[in-house]
Order: C-alpha cells, then sequence, then structure tokens
C-alpha cells in the first residue's frame, strides 16, 4: 500500500518548534500546541510544563472546530456571536469538540489546498492564534488567517 501523507510530521514538528520560540520570546503563559492533518487526526502535540491538564484537549478543539466548519477559530467565534440556538447545535453536533474563539488557524498547502489545522491555547487567544500563524509560516506553509486579529496589538516575537 501506497500512502501520501499531505502534512507530514516534519512540517508538524517545525510548528511546533516555532510557536513554543515565538510563545518563549514573548513571555507568554506555557502552550499546549496540537497539529491536525486535513481529516482531524492528531499529527503531533506538545504540551509545555505548566500547562494546565485542559490544554490539549482546547487546542486540538479549536484545530478541529477551524477543519469542520472551513474557517478558522476566530472567523467562526465572530459569526457564531449572535447565532446561539446554531452555537448549541454545533456543540451537541460535535460533541463538544469544537472551541470557537481564536487560536485555531487552518494550515493551506502552496496551491490553496486545506492540508490541516493548528490549535493552541494557554496565553490569550489572539496571542495563541498568532503563535499559530507565525508556526505555519516557519514550515513554509500558508496559515488562514494570514495576519493576527487587526484589532491586537501584541508584540511580535
Amino acid at each position: 500500500m501506497k500512502l501520501k501523507t499531505e502534512l507530514p510530521l516534519a512540517a508538524a514538528s517545525r510548528i511546533i518548534e516555532r510557536v513554543l520560540a515565538v510563545g518563549r520570546a514573548a513571555g507568554m503563559a506555557p502552550l499546549t500546541v496540537a497539529v491536525l492533518d486535513a481529516g482531524g487526526h492528531p499529527v503531533a502535540l506538545a504540551r509545555e510544563d505548566g500547562a494546565g491538564i485542559l490544554r490539549p484537549e482546547i487546542a486540538t478543539a479549536k484545530a478541529w472546530g477551524a477543519l469542520g466548519m472551513g474557517e478558522s477559530s476566530r472567523a467562526l467565534g465572530a459569526r457564531l456571536r449572535e447565532r446561539v440556538a446554531f452555537q448549541a447545535a454545533l456543540a451537541a453536533a460535535s460533541g463538544g469538540r469544537v472551541v470557537a474563539v481564536p487560536g485555531g488557524v487552518l494550515i493551506r498547502d502552496g496551491a490553496g489546498a486545506v492540508i490541516g489545522a493548528v490549535g493552541i491555547s494557554g496565553d490569550a487567544s489572539e496571542k495563541d492564534e498568532y503563535c499559530a500563524i507565525e508556526g505555519i509560516r516557519a514550515a513554509g506553509l500558508t496559515p488562514e488567517p494570514a495576519e493576527p486579529d487587526p484589532n491586537w496589538r501584541g508584540e511580535r516575537g
């Protein structure tokens, strides 16, 4: 059997390495990073020392929700803000596996196809998202969204 890996472990590892470096340089709280392939399956996960015990589930849910809904967790959260009934339906349909706040970023390849997502939890959601974007870029891939929230005025690591 010949298999093709769309999001190889080497790329996922590079993403995690950069995310953690950016977080440390910016003095962020301990981060947890989940990298999922396009099918929502884990490729790699890293939890820094001191990160809370729910952080892996939150990071995974940010990435999984982005994949499941086809948009970043920030965009999903903005869209759901006024749609309480749909939020409840989404939570029920996903078994609670969607977290619709910034920190879940889609990964696109050079042709523009979604090949996975990164979810980060540990610091403010906007900081989590910034780290995800930086990690994806470091692996030579394209993040969606391409830029952090313009209302966030955080430090660039």
